[in-house]
């Protein structure tokens, strides 16, 4: 039970499309995605990746096909895992064509560099023939040349006017399962272009920020981005982009949803940053019990609070609350109740087992 109130969002409505066995769009959950970056042509490599996003709690993985022997190689990888795959397209569009034919639930490409209007419908027939969703992918880095000479430089109106043509190609050739981002490294005219865009569009929307940095700078670029854009209901599906082990894409868009009461996945540990009222050592206690937890999947909200302070008030909203006393006196809630005290050198083991047992309860 997740015992702490959340602001409701009213999500913009979108149509409904598939990608693969999962629904994106309309009333489903917004989805999680993360791309591999091991090599396509490493099948063994790439199936361990790919069932290593999945147990994080990957909904749709992204896997690059930059040349014939990596589209090949999805026909083996498609056989051993369970999420859906999108066949990242660039540059040439047999590409995506290939793709399609060996399994891919969806064909991501990039109108700036996939080329000519024909070559577009090429990809359009195998999506139908194969049963593929398509997401068109605009990213200011590889705008369309024409665009650029008309707007000089990136800029929303660009993304959105790239969005539309390609929106109208697709529809023209009868082709409506599909969904669209509008990216940029700049959180800025990313939002920008989100907004307008779902103004004028009501299909399915991938939200990110592209190429946003490492684990720590990316993590915040992205929280900022794409965190702004859900608070305004736009966004039906995610992806955090970091220079950093593709899980950890996972767990921060886990967090970006977690945080504003969209979808909870795993243990939210809410705790203090420590100060000389600590009655015992909040920090280090935190970081252990985020390596102990870090297995668990069922939503659960704790805190770990190291004082009297905010303490009794944060756990009386937590499933599970620990709040510091004097001489070794911590208070240890459960559902909001006083329960028992607990020793600081105990308090780990204490915690990681309640939650544990709760976990097991429900099973």
């Amino acid at each position: 039970m997740d015992i702490r109130p959340h602001r409701k969002i009213n999500r913009r409505r979108t149509k409904e499309i598939k990608v693969g066995n999962v629904t994106v769009g309309g009333k489903s959950l917004i989805s999680v995605q993360s791309m591999t970056n091991t090599l396509t042509t490493d099948i063994k490599s790439t199936i361990l990746q790919i069932k290593e996003l999945e147990e994080a709690g990957a909904d749709i993985v992204r896997v690059s096909c930059p040349d014939e022997n990596s589209t090949k190689s999805l026909k083996d990888i498609v056989k051993e895992v369970s999420v859906p795959l999108v066949a990242d397209i660039h540059f040439h569009y047999k590409r995506a064509i290939e793709a399609a034919k060996m399994g891919a639930s969806c064909l991501r490409i990039n109108p700036g560099n996939i080329g000519s209007k024909e070559r577009i419908i090429e990809v359009i027939k195998a999506a139908k023939d194969y049963n593929c969703s398509i997401r068109i992918g605009v990213n200011a880095g590889s705008l369309d040349r024409r665009l650029l000479e008309k707007y000089k430089e990136p800029c929303p109106e660009a993304l959105v006017e790239s969005a539309k043509y390609n929106i109208k190609l697709l529809e023209d050739n009868d082709f409506f399962n599909f969904k669209i981002s509008v990216k940029s490294s700049d959180i800025f005219l990313t939002v920008k272009a989100y907004k307008q865009l779902s103004e004028i569009s009501d299909y399915p929307l991938h939200l990110g920020v592209t190429e946003a940095g490492g684990l720590f700078t990316g993590s915040i670029k992205s929280s900022i981005g794409i965190g702004q854009l859900l608070m305004e209901g736009i966004g039906d599906t995610i992806r955090v982009s970091l220079s950093s082990d593709p899980v950890d894409e996972i767990k921060a868009g886990y967090e970006i949803l977690k945080s504003l009461g969209i979808r909870s996945r795993g243990v939210n540990i809410i705790s203090c940053p420590s100060c000389a009222r600590q009655a015992f050592p909040v920090i280090e206690t935190v970081k252990e019990l985020e390596k102990k937890l870090s297995h668990i999947k069922k939503p659960m909200d704790i805190s770990i609070i190291g004082c009297v302070v905010n303490g009794p008030g944060e756990a009386a909203q937590t499933e599970i609350g620990l709040t510091g006393g004097g001489q070794d006196n911590n208070l240890l809630y459960l559902s909001g109740i006083p329960h028992t005290k607990v020793a600081s050198k105990e308090i780990i083991e204490k915690v990681v087992k309640l939650v544990e047992a709760k976990v097991n309860d429900t099973k």
